[in-house]
C-alpha cells in the first residue's frame, strides 16, 4: 500500500465529451489532494478525447491518463474493464473516485474484484479521516434510515462511486496547465464478449435532465393523483423548469421513474429547487439538500421538508401553485 499514490478520478464520456458528474468529483477530488498532497489524476477511456482531457485539466486535474482507441467509441464492459485495470497495475493510485453511473455500476465492481480492493458504492460524502488519513466514504444504508461512513484500511486503492449532483462543479480555468499521458491499450476482439447492436436513444431524451437543471419543481403523496401532476408541469414551463417526483408519487404511477429525485432516483444539486406535497422523508433529503435554494410547499406544518427548507410555505398547493403559477407568467410579461 505504500507505493500507491495520488488521487485519480474516472471520467466517464459520452461521445468525446465528459459526463457532468466527473467534472464535479474533479473539484471535489482536487480539495482531496491538497490535503493528502498527492496529484489529481483524471482517467478517460474512449475516443476522439483530446478535447475532453483539455477540459479535465481546465477543471483541476494535474495529469490525464488517456486511454483512445476505436474500441472504446461505446461502453463495453471487458475492453473497459481490462484497460482500467492495466492502467491501475502500471501507476498504482492510492484512491480511486467514480460517478455512480449505470455504466460505472457495471465497471468499478469489476475492476475492484480484480485489484482485491473494496469500494464504497454510491456515496453522498467524502471526507478525510484525521487519524487515519484515509478517506471517509459516507452513503446511505438500511434503506436510507441510517448514515453509514466506511474506510478502507487494509486495501489500495480506496475505492468508491459517488451520486451525481452531491458537489457543485467548479469553475473551468482554460489558463490551466497539466500533463498528458497517452496509453495504447486494447483488448484483442476475441475476448470481447458482448457486441453493439443499435444505440436507442432515450424516450426521455428531449426532456431537461434533472442533473443538468438549475431549476426542479418535484411533486409528492400531496398531489393526491396522476392528474394533479398537471399543476407542478404548469408552475416548471413558467420557470423553465425540469420537473422532478418524489419516490412516492413514482410507485403510485403518477409519473416515469425518470423523474424521480432521491436514494433510488436521482441526485440534484440546482439552484432553486420546489417540493411540492413532499414530506422529506431522509431517502428524498439524499437527493436533493444540496440545492442552493430549497423551497416547501406542504399543509402539514410538522412535515420533514421544512426542517431543510430555506422558506416554506404551510398551504394547499392546489391553491398555492396556480397562485405561483400566474405570477411568474405575469412577471415575465413585465419583463
Amino acid at each position: 500500500m505504500s507505493e500507491n499514490k495520488n488521487l485519480w478520478v474516472y471520467v466517464e464520456c459520452a461521445e468525446g465529451h465528459p459526463k457532468k458528474v466527473g467534472l464535479e468529483l474533479l473539484g471535489e477530488g482536487k480539495k482531496l489532494a491538497g490535503k493528502i498532497r498527492e496529484a489529481l489524476v483524471a482517467v478517460l477511456i474512449g475516443h476522439h478525447m483530446d478535447e475532453a482531457a483539455k477540459e479535465c485539466i481546465a477543471y483541476g486535474a494535474d495529469q490525464v491518463i488517456v486511454v483512445d482507441h476505436q474500441q472504446y467509441a461505446h461502453y463495453k464492459t471487458d475492453p473497459y474493464t481490462n484497460a482500467l485495470y492495466t492502467l491501475m497495475e502500471k501507476y498504482r493510485p492510492n484512491i480511486m473516485m467514480f460517478g455512480a453511473t449505470n455504466n460505472v455500476r457495471d465497471l468499478a465492481p469489476r475492476v475492484a474484484c480484480r485489484a482485491g480492493a473494496g469500494l464504497v458504492a454510491d456515496c453522498t460524502s467524502l471526507s478525510l479521516h484525521e487519524e487515519t488519513g484515509k478517506i471517509a466514504w459516507t452513503r446511505l444504508s438500511f434503506s436510507g434510515n441510517l448514515m453509514a461512513t466506511a474506510i478502507c484500511l487494509d486495501t489500495a486503492p480506496q475505492m468508491g462511486t459517488v451520486r451525481p449532483g452531491v458537489f457543485q462543479k467548479g469553475e473551468p480555468n482554460l489558463e490551466r496547465t497539466g500533463t498528458m499521458i497517452h496509453e495504447e491499450i486494447q483488448l484483442p476482439e476475441g475476448q470481447i464478449r458482448t457486441k453493439l447492436l443499435e444505440s436507442i436513444r432515450e424516450a426521455a431524451g428531449s426532456m431537461l435532465k434533472l442533473e443538468d437543471a438549475d431549476i426542479i419543481v418535484s411533486g409528492g403523496r400531496g398531489l393526491q393523483k396522476a392528474e394533479n401532476f398537471s399543476y407542478v408541469k404548469d408552475l416548471a414551463d413558467a420557470l423553465g423548469a425540469a420537473v422532478g417526483a418524489s419516490r412516492a408519487a413514482v410507485d403510485a404511477g403518477w409519473i416515469p421513474h425518470v423523474h424521480q429525485v432521491g436514494q433510488t432516483g436521482k441526485t440534484v444539486g440546482p439552484k432553486l429547487y420546489i417540493a411540492c406535497g413532499i414530506s422529506g422523508a431522509i431517502q428524498h433529503q439524499a437527493g436533493m439538500s444540496g440545492s442552493d435554494v430549497i423551497v416547501a410547499i406542504n399543509k402539514d406544518p410538522e412535515a420533514s421538508i421544512f426542517d431543510i427548507a430555506d422558506y416554506g410555505i404551510v398551504d394547499d398547493l392546489f391553491e398555492v401553485l396556480p397562485a405561483l403559477t400566474e405570477e411568474v407568467k405575469r412577471l415575465k410579461a413585465k419583463d
